[in-house]
């Protein structure tokens, strides 16, 4: 069965209260039972992760390799930062859509930037907590074409 690994990094946690006029009213749980719904939908299997901690972050993409079939990963500002996390997927080679619920483009200067766009098949930014089922739809195409 596919498996995909949905990853957050960090104040994703906050979703629903930090900048909700950025953010929106979602929470992080309320976006977890929208992809596990998905999951059931497409008879998938997903797990489903979020930390502050830019180390548990690489533990999760590097035990991906064994168990799942593809990542979809929301760094937030690791994005801008993380070279540990680009290292991570590059040696993995689990197939991995970079995601944002905000439109990062229209955003601060220093979020135009990604460590993560360059490795990723894509990039889903600006469509709120839709932006995960359009993530798993593109990482279901992508590995239903392979």
């Amino acid at each position: 069965m596919t498996s995909l690994l949905i990853l957050n990094g960090p104040n994703l946690n906050l979703l629903g209260t930090r900048q909700p006029e950025i953010y929106g009213h979602v929470t992080l749980q309320d976006v977890e039972k929208l992809c596990q719904d998905k999951a059931v939908a497409s008879n998938i299997q997903i797990q489903f992760e979020q930390s502050n901690h830019e180390g548990a972050l690489v533990d999760w993409i590097q035990a991906a390799k064994s168990k799942h079939d593809g990542i979809i990963l929301n760094a937030g500002a690791y994005t801008h930062t993380s070279i540990a996390l680009f290292d991570a997927l590059t040696a993995v080679e689990v197939p991995a859509i970079e995601l944002h619920v905000s439109n990062v483009f229209s955003r601060e200067a220093f979020r135009h930037h990604s460590y993560i766009s360059n490795i990723a098949l894509g990039v889903i930014c600006g469509f709120g907590a839709a932006g995960y089922t359009l993530a798993m739809d593109a990482m279901l195409g992508h590995l239903n074409s392979s």
